[in-house]
């Protein structure tokens, strides 16, 4: 399996719109080679290279099988159309929070995918820890791609 961004090239430099020195929206992404068991997606991005440890941007889940790309700028609402279901990120917010690091060196900045092979219908508003223990034990496998940011 594998992700990727149409705007920005692995460990390359995430552009300023989809950070809190732009827009602050969602950048597009879009994943291939999914194993043929998935039922359902779970999307994570994280900066592990934050001060206080790993801060959470994003936990995007209940994403339907057939879904293979987000376009750029995913609304920041509990649900969307087809089902898929946005927890709460560190800053407290449902949906993407983009890059927003502290002045200094380059923080790097996942998507992590995960394809698991059962559809759970996850409540609305969960965390990245609270979907992780949800799905891992129906996690066929994951992608990661990520990019960097500073300021």
């Amino acid at each position: 399996m594998r992700i990727w961004s149409p705007k920005f090239d692995e460990g390359k430099r995430i552009p300023n719109i989809y950070t809190c020195m732009g827009k602050d929206i969602s950048p597009p992404l879009l994943w291939e080679d999914v194993p043929s068991l998935t039922q359902a997606f779970v999307l994570i991005a994280d900066d592990p290279d934050a001060p206080l440890g790993t801060w959470v941007h994003w936990v995007i889940y209940n994403i339907p099988k057939s879904v293979r790309n987000f376009p750029e700028g995913i609304p920041p609402v509990e649900k969307l159309p087809d089902g898929t279901t946005q927890g709460r990120n560190d800053f407290g917010n449902i949906g993407y929070g983009g890059p927003c690091p502290p002045p200094g060196g380059p923080h790097r900045y996942f998507f992590t995918l995960y394809a698991i092979n059962k559809r759970l219908n996850l409540p609305i508003g969960l965390t990245k820890k609270e979907v992780l223990n949800k799905i891992g034990d129906f996690v066929l496998e994951s992608s990661k791609f990520y990019g960097i940011f500073s300021r």
